[in-house]
């Protein structure tokens, strides 16, 4: 029996890892299920005692998503067990019997099973039963334990249990479980924050496998790995570590292991939105596999991204094969998972493109067979997807009556299982049904729901499934939004506008958490007159109908204004702007176009701004604003720059509050101004960063000294609260394209806490006070490019920084900084930084070569501005 149950362990532990999210092709955010790599498939052989039957009928039912009829066979199996008075199997029963329970979001009954698992199998395993089966019971106990820990928000929790489970997979001498617990390990350290510690599991795991002599486990372990690199935003490394998995099945002639690496490169492909490779991808997978989900999933996916690119004839012919395909499928929670996603992908495209029009009436009977299916199987997470997309039908049927009985019944369904990670939807979906039957403060309510929801939730939004960053600006960006619609548009009270403010915070802090694909940023709201009693910090959000702007002033109620446009007007509006920053275009029409923006955004303020004797303006920007220079706008007679100091910032809730005086100014100095792995020489940057030496003492890397290495020892060395790099670099809304060139390397922004944080690891935890980039770039024809400056910014973990929205000439740039170096080694009270870079820009603004705003008004501030 020992025996029998040992195979079983081995075969059937692999039913719980989060990797197997990344192949759900519904866009919804699931929930938390840890890693563990995948194992051989379940045989009949095992199935010799009535227990070992009800565990494999249990774990047949699970794998395809009928978790109520899981549980019951688990449920016979621990009453089995127990009459047996065979405690270690009746441990592994229960252990099974919490994961059924964890899928139908039965919490407390979950954590109860697996506590008296653990407690159970540890009582026994005290003294001699120490076999390799007991310890891997023990271990899959407390992995399991982990995964239900981090689902409740108990991440350091999780993270102890899987270290627990990796000791126990240790003493057995199981390497997968091994593999699959040490995956868990760095993302529950993603989820507390500690990101070097999880890349260096994943790196150390990358090394074990290298030296893995079983090809079949390496397959498996890099393709684990390759999926974990993925959800961590890696693409670039994924993708290596996934073609080398493929490598190794393929070699290995395994058709199904080789249909699911494909699906995962995939997926990476999607998520770099090189979409062609995607598709290629997924249709390999799909010839591959014999599964029909996996062929539906394929298919599915394939589809969602046809529809991203127009391809209306190649979507007219999968239809029919993902028809034909999901009427084949049983029951199971990832069929109705699917045939809700293929619902949903013909509504939109029903509302796309009138030649799918006649496609919709498919849409209804699948979502009404999928309620009964959900219903008939007793899973109550996936009703309310069935539900709630059945309500978002009604809504683009514009019956709202029956679209809010439906979307109500979903949530409540998502509430009585306590998902949040499907709750806001609905609570989003609610609010836009009540805002259509005219009450207002209803909307307001469900969609505050929402926020808050997404708030609660934002970690596992991006550092757990992949779907939710191919969807963010779709179905999470805009819950925001239409809040502050809502907010400003019908009441603009002090209360919506204190609520209005910090709901722009917060889309600021989830951009760049789902930049970063981690939840990244541990936010702190600060009231503006706790930083600053001289300045006003200024919050313009571009809303469909109009761009809205709110001010705040210190010690003062908010101030409100808008103005009544199209977004389509004030896109335009500013992308002209932009153009006209080039010198090849007239005078005439760039002032004019800076007139118009200054007059949206700063003139209805004047009068508060001189009655609070403001001096410096602090932008939180939104889209397209956080391309312009803020300092360039025009008031008929002066520059922005010439009446105020300057700032950008993703929000106060990201600030500390510092300042340089006092401080013994010291700097690490770097920069290019050779050619170095095919970027163009910048012969202006030996000047520019000798004359800064003359003006603050320096550690100075230049060219071949400049590496990745060379930068790190110095800031190691060195206590220096300045680091200037002046270097070819680029930032863009993607972070894999965001970087800065050394002598034989690029520095990506990843790395940047890495990099600039190197003290920390010798006890200096000094931080760096401003970080200057002088010689960077937004990508262009990035609309969203200067996302990838914030980005910089909070990663650096640099209070402040300076950088450049484009590239400007050598010699204006060498002209600037020589006088923002000036300006800052004065050590006086009033010179902040912004005074400093202020101070610089004037001095281009007033002299005869480098007037035009092109060379001076690149230069942004972000961050702390004192």
């Amino acid at each position: 029996m020992q025996k029998v149950m040992n195979r079983i362990y081995k075969i059937f532990k692999p039913i719980h890892y989060s990797i197997w999210i990344a192949l759900l092709t519904f866009t919804l955010v699931t929930g938390i299920v840890p890693a563990v790599a995948q194992n051989h498939s379940i045989t009949t052989e095992v199935a010799s005692t009535d227990g070992s039957r009800l565990l494999v009928k249990g774990k047949v039912a699970y794998e395809v998503g009928r978790f109520t009829e899981a549980q019951q066979y688990w449920q016979q199996a621990v009453r089995y067990y127990q009459q047996a008075e065979d405690i270690p199997d009746r441990a592994l029963s229960l252990n099974y019997l919490s994961l059924a329970h964890q899928e139908l979001g039965e919490w407390e009954q979950a954590e109860q099973l697996i506590n008296q698992s653990i407690k159970i199998i540890q009582e026994y395993s005290s003294g001699k039963n120490s076999a390799n089966h007991i310890q891997g019971i023990t271990a899959q106990a407390f992995n399991t334990q982990g995964s239900l820990q981090l689902r409740l928000g108990k991440a350091e929790m999780a993270l102890d249990s899987w270290q627990q489970a990796e000791h126990y997979y240790r003493q057995g001498e199981d390497q997968i479980g091994l593999l699959g617990s040490q995956i868990n390990q760095a993302q529950a350290l993603q989820n507390l924050g500690f990101y070097r510690k999880s890349q260096k599991i994943l790196e150390k795991l990358r090394h074990n496998l290298d030296n893995q002599d079983d090809l079949y486990l390496k397959a498996l372990g890099l393709r684990s790995l390759g999926n974990a690199l993925q959800v961590t935003g890696n693409l670039a490394e994924s993708q290596k570590v996934l073609q080398e998995s493929l490598a190794l099945v393929q070699s290995l002639r395994l058709k199904e292991e080789t249909s699911a690496t494909l699906f995962s490169l995939g997926n990476v492909a999607r998520a770099s939105e090189d979409y062609n490779s995607a598709i290629a991808f997924y249709q390999r997978a799909v010839d591959m596999t014999s599964h029909p989900l996996t062929k539906v999933e394929g298919n599915l996916n394939q589809m969602s991204l046809l529809s991203t690119q127009k391809e209306w004839q190649k979507i007219k012919q999968l239809i029919p094969v993902i028809q034909s395909s999901l009427s084949d499928l049983p029951p199971s929670r990832k069929a109705i998972y699917a045939q809700v996603n293929f619902a949903k992908n013909l509504i939109n495209l029903a509302a796309q493109e009138s030649a799918f029009a006649t496609y919709e009436r498919y849409s209804r009977e699948f979502l009404d067979k999928t309620v009964a299916q959900s219903r008939q199987i007793q899973d109550i997470r996936g009703q309310s997807y069935a539900l709630g997309t059945l309500g978002y039908w009604y809504e683009q049927k514009q019956q709202y009556l029956e679209a809010k009985k439906a979307t109500k019944q979903a949530l409540n369904l998502a509430i009585d299982i306590q998902a949040s990670d499907i709750a806001y939807q609905w609570q989003w979906q609610l609010g836009r049904l009540l805002k259509q039957q005219g009450d207002i403060p209803g909307a307001i309510a469900a969609e505050t729901q929402a926020v808050t929801a997404l708030q609660e939730i934002r970690g596992d939004l991006v550092a757990t499934n992949p779907d939710v960053q191919f969807s963010f600006r779709e179905s999470v960006e805009p819950i925001y939004r239409d809040l502050v619609e809502l907010l400003l548009s019908y009441n603009p009270s002090q209360e919506n506008l204190l609520q209005a403010r910090e709901v722009i915070e917060s889309l600021q802090l989830a951009e760049l958490e789902n930049y970063f694909r981690e939840a990244c940023i541990d936010a702190k709201p600060k009231k503006i007159d706790e930083i600053d009693e001289l300045a006003a910090v200024i919050y313009p959000i571009i809303l469909p109908e109009r761009l809205a702007v709110i001010v705040s002033f210190p010690n003062s109620p908010l101030v409100y204004y808008e103005q009544s446009l199209p977004e389509s007007e004030i896109e335009e509006t500013l992308d002209k702007f932009l153009q006209s920053l080039n010198p090849i275009y007239s005078n005439k029409q760039r002032l004019r176009l800076s007139q118009q923006i200054y007059d949206w955004l700063i003139k209805p303020s004047e009068a508060e701004l001189a009655k609070h004797n403001i001096e410096t303006l602090v932008f939180v920007l939104d889209g397209s604003l956080r391309n312009l220079p803020m300092t360039a706008l025009y008031d008929g007679n002066q520059y922005l720059v010439e009446k105020y100091r300057v700032a950008l910032t993703p929000g106060l809730q990201l600030l500390e509050s510092e300042s340089l005086n006092n401080q013994e100014l010291q700097a690490v100095v770097a920069g290019l101004s050779e050619s170095s792995q095919g970027f163009a020489p910048l012969p202006g940057v030996e000047r520019e960063v000798n004359e800064i030496s003359q003006y603050i003492p320096s550690q100075l890397l230049l060219n071949e000294q400049f590496t990745n290495t060379s930068l790190r020892e110095q800031l190691r060395a060195t206590p220096s609260p300045l680091v200037h790099l002046a270097t070819h670099g680029q930032f863009s809304s993607n972070p894999e394209e965001t970087f800065i060139v050394t002598w034989n390397d690029q520095i990506k922004v990843k790395e940047f806490e890495d990099l600039l944080r190197a003290r920390e690891e010798i006890g200096n935890a000094k931080p760096i006070e401003l970080l200057v980039m002088s010689a960077c770039q937004t990508a262009a024809g990035d609309k969203r490019a200067a996302l990838g400056i914030a980005g910089v910014a909070v990663r650096s973990g640099a209070r402040s920084t300076v950088a450049t929205l484009w590239s400007v000439k050598d010699e204006s740039t060498v002209v600037l900084m020589d006088e923002f170096y000036q300006q800052l080694a004065k050590a006086s009270p009033s010179m902040t930084k912004a005074e400093a870079l202020r101070q610089a820009q004037i001095s281009l603004v007033h002299s005869s070569d480098f007037n035009h705003p092109f060379y001076w008004s690149p230069f942004v501030l972000v961050g702390n501005w004192l």
